[in-house]
């Protein structure tokens, strides 16, 4: 009998360690699930404005005042006293929990979402209470300039004053985040801009950075920005890609980073006599993004209406990086040098800067405003730098060395075929030429190099006795093949390789 009574004791013990592991499972699942606020099905507001809110059958959320417009509506349509009459509701629900009326079939509108309910992408993150909440940044433990620019120097190459200026004013943007006030001194905003022509690595630059930094990046191109009202992206869209980089969480949101590509695009447009609606009007209208404003923006879409719930994010903290090619500002930056040469035996020639490669150092807010940015946009970007044009010993590097470099990658791919590939000083300078002449920079190399590795990708998962490849400059300028070794032969050294000439 004790026996019995200890072996009931044991699976008593059992069945509840099982239910204590399933509760624990649906908590774990609840704190997953609460990790986002909760979104009115019909209004679209957030739990953080709008309160508390009623909790219907597949994950649908009411809030408060739609709750009430709903049932005053539904009440004043009541002509046959249905919502008075307790045995008529009474069978309404058992019909509702029987699956319904017969022959009928209702619409379940939450089905229609996918899983039921508001889907994650368009929820915002829930605050975290305060006594839980971490510090925004820990000084300690951002990295000095010096280390954020040995990191950029494994994957970016050369561009060494970009390197220099944008790790200092990153450095400096989030101390700044991190103290907020400096004996009542507050220290403004280390917006940029970089200027360099078509494929110098300003983009690459800005997604590097950011991995390394371990923060949110949003990258928009100013060319779709377009004034509020008007057929394009509003000038909000790029904090609305900036909140669902930081996978909806606002507060991570408010100190990231936002790279706007081609910003030269949005110049003031000159001799026109209709309404700037993708030029002036955007630089305006980005004004108070740059200095630090409250914006509503949506929540999982790119545009506002009224099936996308609103966030208002601060953007105070967000670093703001704008890049451009600028291609006639170099001869704005000519005509006021030319200007400036002086009459007699010491005076320059007229031509001497026509000459000059890395004449867009030289630029000038005054340049910038002859271009057409207005003075309020630039004053704004305070950090004002530029990037050289790629020359073709830098391209080689670029081939060569960084750590993702494209010629790794292809070597890794063969790898795993247990092939090696290689590429001789005549291929790369070869590859480099070619891309000079493209005149698309950086951009080139990849298009150049996806060519002439296409046959060979093909050619050989067919053959396995091939043990290596060699691209030769030939094979590069069509005058040859690239240098095929075999693996050696029954008899003779497996290590031994046999060199083919492909014609």
């Amino acid at each position: 009998m004790a026996d019995f009574d200890e072996k009931d004791l044991e699976e008593k013990k059992e069945e509840l360690s099982e239910e204590e592991t399933s509760l624990k499972k649906e908590n774990d699942g609840e704190k997953k699930e609460s990790e986002y606020e909760d979104v009115c099905f019909i209004c679209r507001r957030p739990e953080s404005k709008v309160g508390k809110m009623f909790k219907l059958p597949n994950n649908i959320s009411v809030c408060n005042d739609c709750m009430h417009k709903t049932m005053d509506t539904v009440s004043q349509f009541d002509y046959q006293g249905m919502l008075n009459n307790p045995g008529f509701m009474d069978d309404l629900n058992k019909n509702l929990n029987n699956s319904g009326y017969p022959n009928i079939r209702f619409v379940n509108i939450a089905d229609l979402q996918g899983e039921g309910g508001i889907p994650n992408k368009q929820k915002l993150k829930k605050k975290k209470p305060k006594k839980e909440k971490e510090p925004v940044l820990d000084i300690k433990n951002i990295p000095p300039p010096h280390k954020i620019k040995a990191q950029l120097d494994d994957y970016v190459i050369g561009q060494e004053h970009a390197k220099k200026v944008i790790s200092v004013a990153v450095y400096n943007h989030y101390k700044r985040v991190a103290t907020g006030t400096m004996d009542e001194i507050e220290i403004e905003k280390s917006n940029m801009l970089m200027i360099g022509p078509t494929g110098c690595g300003k983009t690459y630059l800005v997604k590097t950075l950011a991995r390394l930094l371990d923060v949110p990046l949003a990258i928009a191109d100013a060319t779709s920005l377009t004034e509020a009202g008007y057929i394009g992206d509003d000038i909000e869209s790029v904090v609305s890609k900036l909140l669902a980089a930081a996978d909806n969480d606002v507060e991570k949101a408010e100190r990231g980073i936002v790279f706007i590509d081609e910003i030269d695009k949005i110049a003031k447009k000159k001799n026109t006599t209709s309404r700037d609606v993708s030029g002036e009007s955007v630089q305006q209208g980005m004004l108070r993004l740059l200095e630090g404003a409250d914006v509503e923006v949506p929540v999982g879409a790119n545009s506002k209406n009224a099936m996308v719930p609103l966030a208002t994010i601060n953007t105070r903290n967000i670093l703001f990086i704008c890049g451009g090619a600028f291609p006639d500002l170099e001869e704005i930056i000519k005509q006021r040098l030319k200007k400036q040469t002086s009459i007699g035996f010491n005076a320059e020639l007229k031509d001497k800067f026509d000459k000059e490669k890395n004449i867009i150092s030289k630029v000038t807010v005054e340049d910038l405003k002859k271009f057409g940015m207005i003075p309020e946009f630039i004053g704004r970007l305070p950090i004002i730098y530029t990037l050289q044009a790629l020359d073709k010993p830098m391209l080689v590097k670029i081939l060569r060395e960084p750590k993702n470099a494209i010629l790794k990658q292809y070597q890794k791919l063969l790898e795993l075929d247990e092939v090696k590939l290689e590429f001789d000083d005549g291929a790369l300078e070869a590859i480099a030429e070619k891309a000079m002449k493209k005149d698309t920079g950086a951009r080139a190399l990849r298009a150049i190099i996806e060519e002439f590795m296409l046959d060979i990708m093909y050619e050989i998962p067919k053959d396995d006795n091939i043990g290596r490849v060699i691209i030769t400059r030939e094979y590069i300028e069509g005058t040859g093949g690239p240098v095929i070794d075999i693996r050696s032969i029954s008899g003779e050294n497996p290590d031994k390789l046999k060199v083919i000439e492909e014609k």
